[in-house]
């Protein structure tokens, strides 16, 4: 079994072909019949955990098993605490109501890469980070969710699913998982082990 953790770029498709020439997986993973847990927005950047294990990418990826995945998230505008308890209620989307998560503000991620192309910096309007966690996954929930809470994302990054985060891996780079690793995501999937 493989389990590579890449730190996807932007505007990078995850999946390995598209028939448009846009980026895609198969420009930074050379490893066969590997797959996404889950998706990442050809939009957003950040950890995406690729496996063969079919089982663990299952449990990873349906709500249901309610792994958390950890985003930061540059929005548009001040953080008002009014808007922080609404996402931790949960937000009415075009899908429905989401569930509750986990929000806060937080200062700019240490350490986090430059975005290319950069977003548009506009000096009238400020812009503001929050970490957020949630273990749903509908169509662009984060995005949604922000902007249902009038703050428009500027910016999206995965940082984390469940305990395992980028560490110091740039966009593109890629590593494989160690066996403690894969055990922790089995663990707080609920997958079983495996011998």
């Amino acid at each position: 079994m493989r389990y590579i953790l890449l730190n996807k770029p932007y505007e990078v498709l995850t999946q390995f072909t598209d028939e448009h020439g846009r980026a895609t997986l198969k420009d930074f993973v050379p490893v066969p019949d590997v797959y996404p847990v889950g998706r990442l927005d050809f939009d957003s950047e950040g950890l995406l955990l690729l496996t063969d294990d079919k089982q663990l990418q299952h449990r990873l990826s349906d709500p249901k098993f309610k792994v958390p995945k950890t985003y930061w998230a540059q929005v548009e505008g001040t953080v008002a605490d009014e808007a922080l308890q609404q996402l931790r209620r949960g937000v009415p989307i075009k899908e429905g109501l989401t569930a509750p998560g986990e929000a806060a503000e937080m200062p700019e991620p240490a350490g986090l890469w430059a975005r290319n192309p950069p977003i548009r910096y506009r000096a009238s309007i400020p812009t503001s980070w929050l970490e957020i966690r949630i273990s749903q996954g509908m169509n662009r929930q984060v995005r949604k969710m922000c902007a249902a809470v009038g703050l428009p994302c500027l910016r999206l990054v995965r940082a984390a699913i469940g305990p395992l985060g980028l560490g110091g891996l740039q966009p593109g780079q890629w590593r494989e998982l160690t066996a403690a690793e894969v055990a922790e995501l089995r663990k707080i999937s609920g997958a079983p082990r495996r011998y």
